[in-house]
């Protein structure tokens, strides 16, 4: 153990400003024992590092976790870097239900408020969009987020955003990036002692509702959907904030069968029903998907615990089918497709949108991961990620936005039911016309983070040779800046038949995430073609996992 460690908690105990955590903390020195040591060693094992996901981590006393001291250590670093810039910066600060977040968000108001801005807060726990589109509509210079997204529950995080005169036009309402993000974690790093911190008793707004029916009416006003026969609808909240912003959006427009999984409705920090409230992880939509089929519903709408991402299952043959993300990304990009129009996604997205924006005479943009830096493409009209993150409506909320998105999605919905079609239809015509494109991750998911770089450095140094009984043709590598993108940790395998396997690391979770895709031309038989690319796809995954030695 670390000699000085027990003196760096007392420090820090010294410090905190809250009695829960220095007791937390003081009842771990106490104990003594090698758990509570090491657990100690842990949270102690380096300060929260704070980037362009902002901050994220689990809540807890200590440097390494999410806690008020670390908290008000991030408001004071991100007002010192505005007031240095602008006079009265103005700041809206959002809040999820998650533990913690209510603190956070009030500390974050003293502090800031203290340092001269002019904070503005949300009114109530409320989805991430709400808060990406408040920076917008506000003008404000910078937005505050306390979530941790699809996280654990024993997660939190701190989004931050930026507007106003901190961004140009197309930054605005956007997460941060290079070389914001290194500027803020200086200034959070010159932060003195948090017992000599000025924090306001008050001096802050408090919205009301206006901001959120602003929010809605702008949403309906740029998805606008169809007219149609209704469709019967089950939406999920999985235990987080969407539910109620979500059912209005529906209802307004028009959208009056609709269902929620009352288990899973109101927030909960805890997420009783979900290990990982994220609707892509396996089992998180059974609850909706069972209640869809006892209903007989026509679709399954499901945003994360802080509704910035939305997945979709449709009813088939076979029951009901989850779409990916990649499949619900095109069918939502033809949606919005049109001439001059600009389609966008990550570069570990499928290769489909390139497709589509080719045939209807949209242009294409590939960024990096993260909407960061896809809803910073110029003159955006869509822009989506794998990772059920779509932006439908860039002018309203430059960010992805699962209440928008399940509004287009229950549009065409209506639509397609209208003319006695599903989405599934809607599938099967974009396959015949630009190709079955599959896609399906390989996820690692590590305790040691010191097995992820050595994965990377294995791929570097001994690329597979083939992927799926294909020969590699391209290994390229994303640090070394390609396609115009700045530099990146990943990997770009392309092999003779058109299979591409993207890997990187996760951004925000101990992973290793690989994107694998297959791309088939349809004959005659699309099902056949459909096994044919299954089977390729299944081939192609497990030489992915051996070649990161990480199977």
């Amino acid at each position: 153990m670390d000699a000085e460690l027990p003196d760096r908690v007392r420090a820090w105990i010294a410090d905190d400003p809250s009695p829960h955590d220095r007791a937390e903390l003081q009842a771990l020195l106490d104990d003594g024992s090698a758990q509570a040591l090491a657990d100690l060693a842990d949270r102690f094992s380096g300060p929260l590092e704070f980037g362009t996901a902002g901050l994220r981590g689990v809540v807890g006393a200590g440097e390494h976790r999410m806690n008020r001291a670390v908290v008000q250590r991030a408001a004071a670093g991100l007002g010192a870097w505005l007031t240095a810039r602008w006079d009265r910066p103005r700041v809206v600060i959002g809040l999820d239900a998650r533990h913690g977040s209510h603190e956070f968000a009030d500390d974050s108001a003293a502090v800031l408020t203290a340092a001269g801005c002019e904070v503005l807060l949300l009114p109530g726990p409320l989805p991430t969009p709400v808060l990406a589109f408040a920076v917008r509509h506000l003008d404000a210079d910078a937005g505050v987020m306390v979530t941790a997204s699809h996280n654990p529950a024993r997660d939190n995080g701190y989004k931050v955003y930026l507007g106003g005169r901190a961004a140009p036009a197309e930054g605005r309402g956007v997460q941060i990036v290079p070389p914001v993000d290194a500027e803020i974690a200086a200034a959070i790093a010159a932060v003195g002692p948090l017992a000599e911190l000025p924090r306001a008793s008050d001096g802050w707004t408090v919205l009301g509702p206006d901001v959120v029916e602003d929010y809605l009416s702008a949403i309906s006003a740029a998805v606008a959907p169809a007219p149609g026969r209704d469709p019967r609808i089950v939406v999920t909240a999985m235990h987080g904030v969407g539910n109620p912003v979500l059912l209005e959006a529906l209802r307004r427009n028009g959208f009056t069968d609709v269902h929620s999984v009352p288990e899973q409705a109101d927030p909960d920090p805890d997420f009783p029903t979900v290990p990982f409230p994220n609707p892509e992880e396996p089992g998180a939509l059974d609850r909706a998907v069972a209640l869809a089929a006892d209903l007989g519903a026509d679709v399954v709408l499901a945003v994360d615990p802080d509704a910035d991402r939305c997945c979709v299952a449709v009813p088939g043959p076979g029951g009901f089918t989850q779409l990916s993300g990649d499949d619900l990304g095109r069918v939502l990009g033809s949606e919005l497709a049109r001439p001059g129009a600009v389609l966008a996604c990550s570069v570990v997205s499928s290769q489909a949108l390139r497709a589509v924006a080719a045939r209807t005479g949209a242009r294409f943009a590939a960024a990096l991961t993260g909407f960061k830096w896809i809803a910073r493409v110029p003159e955006l009209t869509f822009g989506y990620e794998e990772a059920i993150g779509y932006c439908v409506a860039p002018e309203v909320v430059r960010d992805k936005d699962g209440i928008s998105a399940s509004l287009l999605v229950a549009g065409i919905v209506r639509r397609e039911l209208a003319a006695g079609r599903t989405v599934r239809d809607v599938l099967d015509d974009l396959d015949r016309t630009d190709g079955v494109h599959l896609t399906a991750p390989v996820t690692i998911r590590v305790e040691d983070l010191s097995l992820i770089p050595a994965a990377m450095a294995r791929l570097r140094s001994q690329p597979p040779a083939s992927l799926g009984g294909s020969a590699v043709t391209s290994v390229e590598d994303l640090a070394d800046g390609l396609d115009g993108l700045p530099p990146t940790d990943g990997l770009r395998f392309r092999t003779a038949d058109g299979t591409r396997v993207v890997v990187r690391p996760s951004g925000t979770e101990p992973k290793l995430k690989c994107y694998c895709e297959v791309v088939a031309e349809v004959g005659d038989d699309l099902a056949a073609v459909r096994r044919a690319a299954r089977e390729r796809l299944d081939r192609v995954r497990a030489d992915v996992r051996a070649a990161t030695g990480m199977a």
